[in-house]
């Protein structure tokens, strides 16, 4: 049966796919490899290519077109494809171009200034690039509300969390606000009787480097279709075919480096995993930020701190670093899952993680709606620092609101999804454990591969077939459910 509209669809769409590829690599070379005095020519040509890739994804001839294929007869996956195409054309249509050029290089501009103000505790001197950073992201975030009929801020989280609104977070994160000081107060009193080694350094990047590759080789990461790399700010990035993965190390400690790339390598099989034959059309893309998090923290937190998998780390991490008693399984375990109330996000433990989520969350939503300004951030973040993790922040920036990349290259919107996704991986396992009840057994034999055939035919397969919540129904039989999350953590750090 001919499809003529849908079929000139999905030949836009591919050509579409083919330039993001491009935008992609040299958004991971920016990051990853770029001398520094390339930035400003390197910014102008990816505001460029945007501006390119947003006239194709508005030509005037896409409304005729999609008309004309919901009159053709599709069938499912054809009908789903057809709903993310009329997705991603009306984002694309509630945006000018000109505003899709100005926020690609004021982000390239101060995401690049970033590095180096971070580095010297300069507030005072990044504060002028992400107010304009600020001044689009709340253009476009007022654009798309027009379009949708969203709140300002939702319009920007549904570019992230399709169909996730900030009732729902709000729930969810009130919950969490709830029982989560006392867990992390709980786990705190009882490690303390538990002592720990610390391993002894330095450890050189070469081998963490070495250790770290071993590690995702032990997970099935396909290195003919991606690679690792290092920069400032760890991240997965490229296209299925050519995963793009780093990591950051710090010699003194190898931990957080060989934990963060694990936790990328998630990102990355979620990619290498997606459909092949729907390659090139929206239908074959990660679902959400939310379900991406969930595969980086399957792999990252409810498998690599799995006291079982720690046992078969522990010989790859002999192996690149040396034997010393700090190794030995059970301290090891120790390490990979102590909780201590910290600064930095990225290398916080798995029950105060949330905590530095919410905080983000309580500033990044009321300045998108206007109720905060850009200089009011340091003041809020210290605050909330204080009363969610009773931490210090006053005056240190580069540990503070100017640790991210996030906010400085335009991500606003997206902070939710860190602690959603791990609500979903929670989920996913109490799932695969009703089902494989020797799951834990199959773990200790590293038969790791019941997890990685759960994820492919549940998650990684469907790619954007299904919208969010049925997504979840089919794969686990219910919609989000914290109570997982809540369950897992307590089972794990409490014994409960």
């Amino acid at each position: 049966m001919s499809h003529t509209a849908y079929d000139e669809l999905c030949r836009r769409q591919l050509r579409l796919h083919r330039l993001n590829h491009l935008q992609s690599i040299a958004g991971w070379d920016q990051s990853a490899n770029m001398p520094s005095k390339g930035n400003e020519a390197r910014s102008e040509a990816m505001a460029e290519m945007g501006g390119l890739i947003h006239q194709l994804a508005t030509d005037p001839q896409l409304k005729d077109l999609l008309a004309r294929a919901e009159q053709e007869q599709l069938d499912e996956v054809q009908g789903a494809n057809l709903r993310e195409i009329q997705r991603s054309w009306r984002a694309a249509n509630a945006l000018p171009q000109a505003l899709v050029e100005a926020k690609s290089l004021a982000a390239s501009r101060c995401e690049h200034a970033w590095r180096e103000q971070r580095q010297r505790n300069d507030w005072a001197g990044h504060v002028d690039g992400l107010r304009e950073v600020v001044r689009l992201a709340r253009e476009e975030a007022r654009h798309l509300a027009e379009a949708s009929g969203l709140s300002l801020y939702d319009a920007l989280l549904d570019q992230y969390e399709p169909g996730m609104r900030s009732t729902e977070v709000d729930r969810v994160f009130g919950d969490l606000r709830q029982w989560l000081p006392g867990l992390i107060q709980a786990v705190g009193a009882k490690q303390a009787k538990e002592p720990t080694l610390e391993p002894q350094g330095p450890f050189p990047k070469s081998a963490q480097r070495a250790l770290g590759e071993d590690a995702m080789r032990l997970l099935g990461f396909d290195f003919e279709a991606g690679r690792l790399d290092e920069s400032a700010h760890p991240f997965c990035g490229g296209v299925p075919e050519d995963v793009r993965m780093t990591t950051r190390y710090r010699v003194d400690s190898f931990l957080p480096s060989l934990m963060g790339t694990i936790h990328e390598t998630g990102h990355g099989s979620y990619e290498q995993g997606l459909r092949r034959d729907w390659l090139g059309q929206p239908i074959a893309q990660a679902r959400s930020m939310g379900l991406h998090e969930s595969q980086s923290l399957s792999f990252e937190m409810q498998l690599g701190s799995h006291p079982a998998f720690v046992e078969l780390l522990r010989p790859l991490i002999v192996k690149h670093l040396g034997d010393q008693p700090a190794f030995e399984s059970a301290n090891l375990h120790r390490l990979m899952t102590r909780v201590q109330p910290g600064t930095i996000r990225v290398d916080a433990d798995e029950v105060t993680y949330p905590a530095h989520v919410i905080l983000r969350y309580e500033i990044e939503r009321p300045l998108i709606e206007g109720q905060i300004e850009v200089d009011d951030i340091p003041a809020l973040w210290d605050a909330k620092m204080m009363e969610l993790l009773g931490l210090d922040t006053r005056g240190n920036y580069k540990d503070g609101c100017m640790q991210d990349v996030h906010w400085g290259s335009g991500l606003i919107g997206y902070f939710p999804c860190y602690t959603l996704g791990a609500m979903y991986a929670a989920q996913w396992f109490a799932a695969m454990r009703r089902e494989m009840p020797d799951l834990d057994q199959r773990i200790a034999r590293g038969e790791l591969g019941a997890v990685f055939d759960w994820l492919r035919e549940r998650i990684w397969t469907q790619g954007s077939r299904w919208e969010t919540p049925e997504l979840v129904q089919r794969a686990s039989g219910e919609t989000l459910n914290p109570a997982h999350f809540r369950a897992h953590l307590q089972s794990r750090y409490l014994g409960a």
